[in-house]
């Protein structure tokens, strides 16, 4: 509990400070090389459902190396907030080191009901290919969500949360396949997950709530690859 308390204090300084990622890629990774990294890494809903982010690398990170990634991401960063439609925030990886998730709104990306990007969806996904991934060997995680309204015709509460499980994991999965089809390899891909309905941003009371838990959210965070160069030093 002390630790959890200890790392939450230096997250929220962190966080709370108008600091680019370099300065907090050092205060973040002297945290994660006290062993607390993989705590701050939980990427949580409204409701507590979690999604873990981070590359599975078995030996701590040191300061100079958050320092070094840090500074790839507020390039990184500036870059995706250029992309048309992608809503981008700062985060924290399960190594604690500063990451990014670019969200875009399912109605950007799908008609209603369906997984197949429209023209749109897939100009603004190739131009994060572009600005983002085609620069650094970033990992990628892809996460579909949902609301929690039903389908017609539908009226099992059960079976409506199976679909809208399935739908998101679809729409997962065609954004994922519309990147490797870009020429990014598939292992960069390190995750496409569908979190159906379970973890809204926003009540789904509302359909301004609804409208924002209908997502697919893009993960960027360092590879294992640039996290051993980060330690020796050798990350360019």
């Amino acid at each position: 509990m002390k630790f959890g308390a200890l790392l939450m204090s230096a997250l929220l300084i962190l966080s709370g400070c108008d600091w680019s990622n370099t300065t907090k890629g050092t205060g973040i990774g002297a945290i994660a090389g006290a062993g607390l990294g993989a705590l701050a890494g939980r990427l949580i809903g409204k409701d507590g459902k979690s999604t873990a982010i981070g590359a599975a690398i078995g030996t701590a990170v040191g300061a100079g190396a958050g320092a070094l990634i840090g500074k790839k991401m507020d390039k990184a960063k500036a870059a995706a907030e250029a992309v048309k439609n992608a809503q981008v925030q700062s985060i924290t990886d399960d190594n604690g080191l500063e990451a990014m998730k670019v969200t875009y709104d399912s109605g950007i990306l799908f008609a209603s009901g369906k997984s197949n990007l429209n023209s749109d969806a897939k100009a603004s996904i190739n131009q994060l290919v572009t600005n983002v991934f085609k620069v650094d060997d970033w990992d990628i995680a892809v996460v579909g969500h949902t609301d929690n309204q039903g389908f017609r015709g539908v009226t099992s509460a059960t079976e409506n949360a199976r679909r809208n499980q399935v739908l998101s994991e679809e729409r997962a999965q065609s954004v994922s396949n519309y990147i490797t089809q870009q020429g990014i390899p598939s292992y960069r891909i390190a995750k496409v997950q569908g979190m159906g309905q379970d973890a809204p941003v926003e009540s789904n009371e509302t359909a301004a709530g609804r409208a924002l838990n209908r997502r697919v959210e893009i993960y960027v965070y360092a590879s294992k690859a640039m996290i051993d160069a980060a330690n020796a030093g050798t990350l360019k």
